[in-house]
């Protein structure tokens, strides 16, 4: 009596591909990191030779992954990292990775407010605009009403 069959039979319906991630600020130096990155995968993997086509078309997906702030040694080894073995299709298995383990995109920047010295105690504090504290702007607050009830 046979096992249960692990292959889907070919007529089985197949889940549409994920598609291949792109860059939102696609840049020549962002593509050029992808492209070297894709050119050096042999060195780190041999399993994993190009064709200068299948390198073309995946570099998009690898500079998406860059834009989000992976770094490279992380592209590198989520996209190598225990391939099947015997790998057929390299650039099929890359696309796939590339697109279903995208890490999400970077938090966005907080603006920075800087620092300034207080006119009158130099005290720092946190402002757009130089000035004075807080206490100082209060106690000047307090004096100009005190000469106001004064007069």
């Amino acid at each position: 009596m046979p096992g249960p069959r692990l292959v889907p039979t070919p007529t089985a319906p197949r889940k549409p591909r994920l598609p291949l991630p792109v860059p939102q600020r696609p840049t020549e130096a962002l593509y050029a990191a992808a492209a070297d990155l894709l050119a050096g995968l042999p060195r780190a993997a041999p399993q994993f030779l190009l064709s200068e086509e299948d390198a073309r078309g995946l570099v998009p997906g690898v500079a998406a992954w860059l834009e989000r702030g992976a770094r490279p040694d992380a592209v590198r080894a989520a996209l190598t990292d225990d391939p099947p073995v015997p790998l057929r299709h390299p650039a099929k298995l890359l696309r796939h990775r590339l697109a279903a383990l995208l890490p999400p995109p970077l938090p966005a920047a907080v603006p920075v407010v800087p620092l300034q010295n207080c006119d009158d105690c130099d005290r720092a504090f946190r402002s757009s605009a130089p000035g004075c504290c807080r206490e100082c702007r209060d106690a000047r607050a307090y004096a100009d009403d005190r000469c106001l009830i004064g007069a």
